[in-house]
C-alpha cells in the first residue's frame, strides 16, 4: 500500500463527521497534498513528503497516546448513552478548557471550511510545531497544559521530523553509490 492509499484508508476509517467527505475531495482533487513536499529544505523536502510526514506524525501520535502517562492526563466521568434501546452508563473523557487561543493557523482555517474541529483538535493543529514556532513560549506552554492532544501532536511531529526522517535519510545515503 502506498502513502496515498494508506492515508485514504486511515482517513475514511477514522474521520467520519459531517464535512469530512468535502475535505477529502479537496485534498484529492483540488490540492497538492499527496504530491507536495513537507517543507522546502528541511524534513520531507521531496515529492510526496507532506503525506508521508503526515502519516509518520499519525503513527507517532497513535503510539504516544497509548503511553500510560498520557492516558493519566485525561479525567473520566460517566454519561448516559442509549445502547440497544437501553440507557447505560458509559465512561467519557473530560478536561478543563480555558481557551488560550491565539490567531488561527492556515491548516485549522482550511479544515474548518469543510468540517467542524473540536477545540482540542484545533489547538493541536495550531500548536503542532510546539516551541519551535514563533509563538511566545508562555502561549505554547499554556496550550500544552490545557490540551494534552496539542502536546502529543507536537511530540509526534518532532519524532517524525527528527527521528523517522533521519532514519530514512541515513538509509538512502547508505544506498547511494559514491
Amino acid at each position: 500500500m502506498n502513502n496515498k492509499e494508506r492515508f485514504l484508508s486511515i482517513y475514511k476509517d477514522k474521520i467520519t463527521r459531517s464535512g469530512s467527505e468535502k475535505l477529502l475531495h479537496f485534498l484529492e482533487e483540488k490540492s497538492d497534498f499527496f504530491t507536495a513536499p513537507a517543507s522546502t529544505k528541511f524534513h520531507g523536502s521531496y515529492q510526496g513528503g507532506l503525506v508521508e510526514h503526515s502519516l509518520q506524525v499519525y503513527d507517532c501520535l497513535v503510539d504516544y497516546l497509548e503511553r500510560r502517562r498520557v492516558k493519566d492526563v485525561y479525567k473520566t466521568q460517566m454519561r448516559n448513552k442509549k445502547i440497544d434501546g437501553q440507557w447505560q452508563q458509559v465512561p467519557t473523557y473530560v478536561f478543563d478548557d480555558m481557551l488560550p487561543y491565539g490567531h488561527g493557523e492556515k491548516s485549522v482555517y482550511m479544515i474548518s471550511g469543510y468540517m467542524r474541529l473540536t477545540r482540542e483538535e484545533a489547538f493541536a493543529i495550531r500548536y503542532h510545531m510546539g516551541f519551535s514556532s514563533s509563538e511566545p513560549a508562555s502561549q505554547v506552554g499554556k496550550a500544552f497544559e490545557l490540551f494534552p492532544l496539542a502536546f502529543a501532536l507536537s511530540t509526534a511531529d518532532m519524532e517524525a521530523t527528527y527521528f523517522l526522517e533521519q532514519i530514512k535519510k541515513n538509509s538512502s545515503m547508505k544506498n547511494t553509490p559514491e
